[in-house]
């Protein structure tokens, strides 16, 4: 069943629960997702970032996710994740996407707030959400660092104040907020600070709050992170490295000169990534 961001963080604030967001940027990881979604039966936001358009366009993948989510047997949005660029977040629009993200955390406050009114003018003419983003997780949602093994520094902190005064101006639906998680692998251990998430809910009528740079966080942490107002959880990295070790597992336990099928390898990632994904909505529903 096909939802916007509204709707399926309106059921999330009703169970006090956050609702898993996975990029899918293959249908291998397309289908982990939905089948982990049916068979526990929880609301999913299946999501395209911006910087995955090399590994598949989005002009390809993102009907197979509109008609994925048509067809679910629970609340589905497809939403687009870090939309760098207004004319990639109205491709996402036509395609028939119900959530968009309008991502400018890294410009000027006020060029930020303008690029984030134009994408919920945009929105507006189909119906969907609007997400933004204040403040800065640091690296791309790729999950890739720079290679130097150093703990990334660029985070900033999100300003509740400042989130106030943004949400207000700018119309949207969430917010995503910097409160000390990071993109991609963690080089150490996070240092999250709740307080951020408690204070933008209050000082924004309890607006939803996105976690992004979700995956390698403890599961206490995340339970912390929903009870303290975070509503939409963004979960790819971890899910993308189950595949990975399976694939590599598999093909490790082949005798020598026996052929590699890619149907096989694919597979073996496809019931991994399903498992890693049924493990992070269940705590993010609290269900553990």
């Amino acid at each position: 069943m096909l939802v916007t961001l509204k709707e399926i963080l309106a059921i999330a604030e009703e169970r006090q629960i956050a609702v898993g967001a996975f990029n899918t940027p293959s249908l291998t990881s397309l289908l982990a997702i939905r089948e982990a979604a049916e068979e526990l039966s929880l609301p999913v936001i299946i999501q395209f970032a911006q910087c995955h358009e090399p590994w598949i366009p989005l002009s390809v993948i993102g009907k197979i996710m509109v008609d994925h989510a048509k067809e679910a047997k629970v609340p589905v949005c497809v939403h687009l994740d870090h939309g760098e660029t207004l004319p990639y977040l109205q491709q996402a629009l036509d395609i028939g996407f119900t959530g968009i993200m309008y991502d400018g955390s890294t410009l000027p406050y006020e060029e930020n707030l303008e690029n984030t009114r134009k994408a919920v003018e945009m929105a507006a003419k189909t119906g969907a959400s609007v997400e933004a983003e204040l403040g800065s997780m640091g690296k791309r949602e790729s999950g890739a660092g720079d290679g130097s093994g150093q703990e990334d520094d660029t985070k900033i902190y999100t300003d509740p104040a400042q989130a106030k005064r943004f949400v207000e101006d700018s119309g949207i639906d969430a917010l995503a907020c910097s409160f000390g998680t990071t993109h991609g692998i963690y080089l150490t251990q996070p240092k999250l600070d709740f307080d951020v998430v408690r204070n933008v809910r209050s000082k924004t009528g309890n607006m939803p709050v996105v976690m992004h740079g979700g995956s390698g966080v403890g599961k206490e942490d995340f339970h912390k992170a929903v009870q303290a107002g975070v509503r939409k959880i963004n979960y790819f990295t971890y899910m993308d490295k189950s595949g990975g070790s399976a694939c590599a597992d598999y093909i490790g336990t082949l005798q020598k000169n026996e052929p590699v099928f890619f149907s096989s390898v694919i597979m073996e990632a496809q019931k991994a990534m399903k498992e890693n994904v049924k493990e992070a909505m269940k705590t993010f529903a609290l269900m553990d």
